[in-house]
């Protein structure tokens, strides 16, 4: 019996390898999963449940067929698919869950989130992010023509790419307060999450206590998944 957490596939079309990589996922290691749990950026990026993208409905096809199987889907949105709405996860059968969620695995508390929260130290991001979170701002991007949310993403794509070039990798990872302070917010020992695209198990105190947080990786050259069990909480990479 086990609990399966993934995070930062970015799937499209460039890239066929990954997307391969993810159908076995579905097809092998989640099929015996009591739950999958989707930690954002599932997708390079959404424009919006209209969009007619072929492996958009591909992938859709294919969570629900897990789904269906009997194993439930979770998704958090991420900073690349935040616009993922209602009309998708129905086609899917994912649940959508709020950008904070405490979990209770084998009575074990866990929260679960994206990650870019705990950015706080990267104050352009942080206002860039309160921006586009904005619902009015949202509905009238999501009311424009497809060809021009395409382009629109695109360049906010390029922008991003620039703006982080030239950022410090240290104000692109989380902040150890915000990760404190978030942990004790939802009284949790354990916490996993993505975003940072640096796969790794931390140690740290919260609650005045020893806690853990655990980063996924990105799915680049090789899977990753947190596999929770009744015993343990491991952090596994594994070959497309």
């Amino acid at each position: 019996m086990a609990t399966l957490f993934i995070a930062d596939l970015h799937l499209h079309t460039e890239e066929p390898a990954i997307t391969a990589g993810f159908l076995r996922f579905l097809r092998g290691e989640a099929r015996s999963a009591d739950a999958l749990y989707i930690l954002g950026d599932l997708f390079e990026a959404w424009i919006g449940d209209d969009d007619p993208e072929p492996l958009h409905r591909e992938i859709a096809r294919e969570i629900k067929t897990l789904v269906d199987s009997g194993v439930p889907c979770y998704f958090i949105h991420g900073n690349r698919d935040f616009l993922l709405g209602r009309q998708f996860a129905r086609e899917s059968g994912m649940i959508l869950l709020p950008e904070e969620q405490r979990l209770s695995l084998y009575g074990r508390p866990v929260l679960i989130l994206h990650g870019d929260t705990l950015c706080t130290d990267d104050a352009g991001y942080q206002a860039f992010r309160a921006k586009v979170h904005q619902s009015w701002l949202q509905k009238l991007f999501l009311a424009l023509p497809l060809f021009i949310r395409r382009r629109i993403a695109a360049k906010m794509r390029d922008g991003s790419k620039a703006a982080n070039s030239h950022k410090a990798m240290t104000i692109m990872d989380v902040n150890p307060q915000a990760v404190v302070e978030v942990m004790e917010k939802h009284q949790v020992q354990w916490l996993i999450h993505g975003h940072t695209h640096r796969p790794a198990v931390h140690e740290l105190n919260a609650n005045g206590q020893p806690a853990f947080r655990v980063v996924l990786g990105a799915w680049h050259t090789e899977g990753s998944m947190v596999k929770v069990t009744e015993d343990n909480v491991e952090l596994i990479a594994f070959p497309f």
